[in-house]
């Protein structure tokens, strides 16, 4: 686990969020996912480094990342 993503239960309801901050790892990809570069999510959030947005992306890809097992 990144230490840069950290989990507690009483900040954002639990949500994985940026360590020190109240910014949600989802909330960085929901704004990458948008038309919206790195640069500019770091000029708009300037608490954020690119270290953080790396980390959100790589938790994200660990998160997807399982097996997927169909009953036949």
């Amino acid at each position: 686990m990144n230490s840069r993503i950290v989990i507690d239960r009483d900040v954002c309801g639990g949500r994985p969020i940026v360590a020190g901050t109240r910014m949600r790892v989802s909330d960085v990809l929901d704004a990458l996912a948008s038309p919206v570069s790195i640069d500019e999510l770091l000029a708009d959030f300037p608490y954020l480094s690119r270290e953080d947005v790396n980390a959100c992306l790589a938790y994200a890809a660990r998160a997807v990342d399982h097996s997927v097992v169909q009953a036949v």
